[in-house]
Formats: structure tokens, C-alpha cells, sequence
């Protein structure tokens, strides 16, 4: 397909193609710019996984940086190190990205890095299984940790028996469990052209990365996107899990709405006057006006058929069942009343001063145009997106609040906590 401008009308800032073989690729030239940012995402993450693979997108982002039949790990690393750049990768619940960030004429190089990690890894059986304890080690190290522990105890009440509830990072049974020829079989299945994206941003050339990802990938099979399911079985009201510690953390959650509802724009305003900021609700009331926690705050998360809308408490276990009152009346309180036409002006000021600020860089512009082509093939401009956030209305936050707010809601909690006590505030 022929390149597509997609940036703000009456630029060609930002280019997109697509390639006989599948694969998209979209960059934003930034000429003012010294230095390229480079992604590839691949569409498939943990919830893509079947069960007895739970793990497996996190184990193979971190076996790829082990080297490839061509360079060690030394050598992949002292290539990016000896340029003065960065270079890492991440795994989510729908895709994984593999990134490195170099001076602008490095790119050329930086592709044929990336890209020789992302077709020939070499998954020695030595290195699988040096790299498998790396992975016991961090989850044993967000087991420890109950900000961490309590979110995704969160996640599996509000998905439960489905891949969307799961750890990304899988569990101490089917990490331990999984060999090099698992792995290798979900590389080869899921790491092909019809799943990957190719992104750039910074001083660069559109054709040259085109022509480049052409080069490296030429006769690579298409493949086919996973197939995805929503979940179906209702949340789990309550889940607590005792440990030793100082605080109890508390989790409130609600089913969301998917990344391409219309209301998603309305949901990041909830987001933001529930529990996003400082001027937030949940700040102002459970930190600054009755001193029940150091850390509060909420957040909102989108997938290809379903979201999460959360808030999280942390404090001394025996105010614990005060704080989730309180939260629990803050949301009586919207659901009652919905926002009022400054919180509304706050948010929609505070969603659009953030998204300009937060693409100051390479990096950002990058993770932004890869993160678009691969959730939906459809890149908004910035312009448009400041657009959508400032068209969202009171109206527009209570009915998301009535359809999210207002449906069942899921409760974690982690700590030295009586259960007794919080099942008797959730029933």
C-alpha cells in the first residue's frame, strides 16, 4: 500500500505503509531532533497465552535481548551501549514491545538490531533456563510486594477464569514448568508480519524505514492475528489475601469499556476527577482532609473487548474498613450527582496539558503511533485527541458513571486485614 500521510491536516509529519508481507509501518519525522526511536510491537501478549503457557510473551521479551544465532547478548548490548543508547522492552496483556532509543544516525544500524532479534533468536536451552530463574526471582519479588500483589488479585477477581485475570509475567507452576520448545513454538507462531508493527520517531526518513523493514523481513510468512474472546463470568465481589506488614492496600474495581468505545474518552474524565491527581476526589478527601493514606490515587485501562476502571488505598489495617467507607460514599456521591462543571474543567485541562507534554520526545512519539496501529489502525492526531477530551461534557462522565460506576464491582485486598470486617462494607 502506498504511504499515507496521518499527521495534522496540512502536514506529512507522520507517514504509515503497510507492506505486501503485513507488516505496518508508521514514523513521525521530528527534524528538530538529534536522536530516532525505534519500536517493534507485536500484537500478542498474555492474554493470548493458553493456560498452561501463562508466561510465555514475558519469557520470550526477556530470552530475545539473550542473543541471536548471530550475536551474544554482549554483543547486542556493546552495540547499543558503544552509541551512547537505550534499549529495552516490555510485555503487556495485548502486545510486547521491543524498543531502543539512539543518535539519529544510528538507525540504519538500530533496525538491523532489532530486527535480527526479532526473526532469529536463538533460544539456547542454557539460556532458557538461566532466564527462568531471572523470572522466579521477579515474581517472588512482586509476591513481596502488596501495591503490586493486590493489582493483580484485583485483575483475577474482575476476570476470573479468563486470560484478561491472569499475571503477565504467568506463575511460579508454568514458568518452572515451561521448556525451550514451548517458547520457540509461541515464537513462531505469534512473532510473524501479520502482527507486527514497526514504529520510529525522531530525525528521519520514511521510505528509509520502509526500505529497511522490507530488507530484514523479506520472505518471512504473513501469519495471523490471535483470536480473542471477552469474558463472560461475572466478578468475584471480594478477595483477601493476609500477609505480614504495616499497612493493609485495598483495590475497588469495575469492569470498564473497550479501547475503541466511543466512551472512552468520558472514562479518562472519571478517571482523573475519581482518583487522578492531586485536586482528584479520592486525593482531597481520604489523604488531605481526613489523613487515612499516604498513597491513593485510580487509574483506567483499555483492551480489545473490555477495560478496568480502579482506585487503590493504602493504610493502617485497622482504618482499612474507614478508608474503603469513604471511597465507597465518593462514588455514591458521583453516581448520585455526577461532576461538577469544575472538576470537569480540571480534568479535560489537566488530559489535554499532559498528552502535549508527555510527546516532547522521541520516545513518546514513537510508543504513541505504535501504540495506535497496533490496538486499532487508526491513528487520531494529537489535535484530534486534545479535541475528543475537551468535547466530553458533565453529562457525558455521569452516564459513564451510571454504566461503569454503577455496575458490580470487585475488592482485593492484601495485608494484615480482617476479612470479616470489609465483607461486611462489600455484601
Amino acid at each position: 500500500m502506498p504511504d499515507r500521510p496521518a499527521g495534522r491536516p496540512g502536514t506529512d509529519a507522520i507517514s504509515r505503509t503497510e507492506l505486501a508481507s503485513g507488516i505496518r509501518v508508521v514514523t513521525e519525522r521530528m527534524p528538530e531532533a538529534r536522536s530516532a526511536t525505534l519500536g517493534f510491537w507485536v500484537g500478542v501478549g498474555s492474554r493470548d497465552e493458553p493456560a498452561e503457557l501463562a508466561g510465555a510473551s514475558h519469557f520470550l521479551e526477556h530470552l530475545l535481548f539473550k542473543g541471536t544465532e548471530r550475536r551474544s547478548a554482549r554483543d547486542i548490548a556493546e552495540a547499543v551501549d558503544s552509541v551512547g543508547g537505550e534499549m529495552n522492552a516490555f510485555t503487556a496483556k495485548e502486545h510486547t514491545g521491543y524498543w531502543a532509543r539512539l543518535p539519529a544516525g544510528e538507525l540504519g544500524a538500530g533496525l538491523a538490531l532489532l530486527s535480527d532479534v526479532l526473526t532469529d533468536p536463538a533460544l539456547r536451552p542454557a539460556e532458557v533456563d538461566a532466564e527462568r530463574q531471572v523470572i522466579l526471582e521477579e515474581l517472588a519479588m512482586d509476591a513481596d510486594d502488596p501495591d503490586d500483589l493486590v493489582h493483580t488479585l484485583l485483575d483475577a477477581a474482575l476476570f476470573p477464569d479468563h486470560p484478561l485475570g491472569r499475571e503477565v509475567a504467568g506463575d511460579v507452576a508454568t514458568i518452572t514448568a515451561m521448556r525451550r520448545d514451548d517458547i520457540a513454538g509461541f515464537f513462531e507462531r505469534w512473532y510473524r508480519p501479520a502482527n507486527l508493527v514497526v514504529a520510529a520517531a525522531g530525525d528521519l526518513h520514511h521510505a528509509d524505514v520502509v526500505d529497511g523493514v522490507a530488507a530484514c523481513f523479506a520472505g518471512r510468512d504473513v501469519g495471523v492475528a490471535p483470536e480473542r474472546h471477552a469474558p463472560v463470568l461475572d466478578p468475584v465481589p471480594l478477595t483477601v489475601k493476609r500477609t505480614r506488614g504495616e499497612q493493609a492496600h485495598v483495590a475497588v474495581g469495575w469492569r470498564g469499556v473497550a479501547r475503541d468505545d466511543p466512551d472512552r474518552f468520558a472514562v479518562a474524565v472519571l478517571d482523573q476527577v475519581l482518583g487522578g491527581g492531586m485536586a482528584s476526589r479520592m486525593f482531597q478527601e481520604i489523604r488531605e482532609d481526613r489523613g487515612l493514606a499516604y498513597s491513593v490515587f485510580s487509574g483506567a485501562s483499555f483492551h480489545a473487548d473490555a477495560g478496568v476502571v480502579s482506585a487503590y488505598v493504602a493504610t493502617a489495617p485497622g482504618r482499612s474498613p474507614e478508608a474503603l467507607r469513604v471511597l465507597t460514599g465518593i462514588v455514591d456521591d458521583l453516581l448520585a450527582d455526577g461532576i461538577t462543571d469544575r472538576e470537569l474543567e480540571v480534568a479535560r485541562g489537566y488530559l489535554q496539558g499532559s498528552l502535549v507534554l508527555g510527546l516532547e520526545d522521541s520516545g513518546s512519539r514513537m510508543a504513541r503511533l505504535a501504540g495506535y496501529e497496533t490496538a486499532r489502525r487508526d491513528l487520531v492526531s494529537i489535535d484530534e485527541q486534545v479535541a475528543r477530551i475537551g468535547e466530553v461534557t458533565t453529562d457525558d462522565v455521569h452516564r459513564v458513571v451510571r454504566r461503569v460506576l454503577g455496575g458490580p464491582r470487585s475488592v482485593a485486598a492484601v495485608g494484615p486485614i480482617a476479612a470479616g470486617r470489609l465483607a461486611k462494607l462489600v455484601a
